[in-house]
């Protein structure tokens, strides 16, 4: 416990250069939010504290998940070793749920994710299936979305009434917004912090078309963090070129 107190304290002015930035970028990846698993794996790898790592991807303007509330179990190093040795030997053949169902009661899906960060090896473990498309809208349930939306009501209240999923709810808010039918997100009666817009995924292929500040102003995010969101998944706007930004972060990682 002494030796940890003492390894927070002294890592707390860390420096973080760009090399560790990048590296810390693609641990991260598109996750969001950022679960506790993550930011240890992320600590782990880059030889620093937990407290380091949120804070500087809160910096980042990242969602962190609660390190509080989610409790990250610690793999002991036999641990460690026979999860390796099993993602080796079922390389591709299992996802991460599926993984951790192979150490019943020890470890979660997030934190099985965690470790295999740390181990690199996340190449070994088969994608999870993309969760279907949200529906198209039809015009009369666009009609009646711009009037409540207009009219200051909850996202949820709008999801309700449509019968959609929150998140189809907020995807269609964003291009809404964009093309001027609303001219703001509704908001939402719990924690928004717990349910942050993906913009990339909302606007599709029309965010390219759009400049930062714009994209901000639809998302209610800074510039900061949708330069952010767009260098890690690579993408370029009108004004900002994410594919470059991303392909120098990662040939940074790599040499580091």
């Amino acid at each position: 416990m002494i030796y940890w107190k003492k390894k927070q304290m002294s890592e707390t002015n860390k420096k973080w250069n760009d090399e560790n930035v990048a590296t810390l970028l693609k641990i991260v990846g598109n996750e969001s939010p950022v679960s506790a698993a993550t930011v240890e794996a992320a600590a782990a790898k880059l030889e620093v504290s937990t407290r380091s790592v949120a804070s500087k991807l809160r910096q980042l303007d990242m969602e962190v998940a609660s390190m509080a509330k989610e409790k990250v179990a610690t793999f002991t190093p036999e641990q460690g070793t026979a999860l390796a040795e099993f993602v080796n030997d079922n390389a591709g053949l299992l996802t991460y749920k599926e993984i951790a169902e192979q150490f019943p009661g020890e470890f979660s899906a997030k934190q099985v994710q965690g470790k295999l960060l740390a181990l690199e090896l996340t190449d070994k473990v088969k994608p999870t299936e993309k969760v279907e498309a949200a529906r198209t809208y039809t015009p009369a349930e666009e009609e009646l979305f711009v009037k409540m939306a207009n009219a200051g009501k909850f996202i949820e209240e709008i999801a309700v009434t449509l019968g959609k999923e929150v998140n189809s709810v907020r995807g269609k808010a964003l291009s809404l917004t964009r093309s001027g039918q609303i001219s703001k997100i509704p908001a939402q009666k719990e924690s928004h912090a717990k349910n942050v817009v993906d913009a990339v995924e909302a606007l599709g292929n029309a965010i390219t078309t759009m400049t930062v500040a714009a994209i901000a102003a639809a998302v209610d995010k800074t510039e900061r963090g949708v330069k952010t969101l767009l260098t890690r998944r690579g993408i370029t706007v009108a004004d900002y070129d994410g594919a470059s930004k991303k392909a120098k972060a990662e040939a940074k990682a790599v040499a580091a």
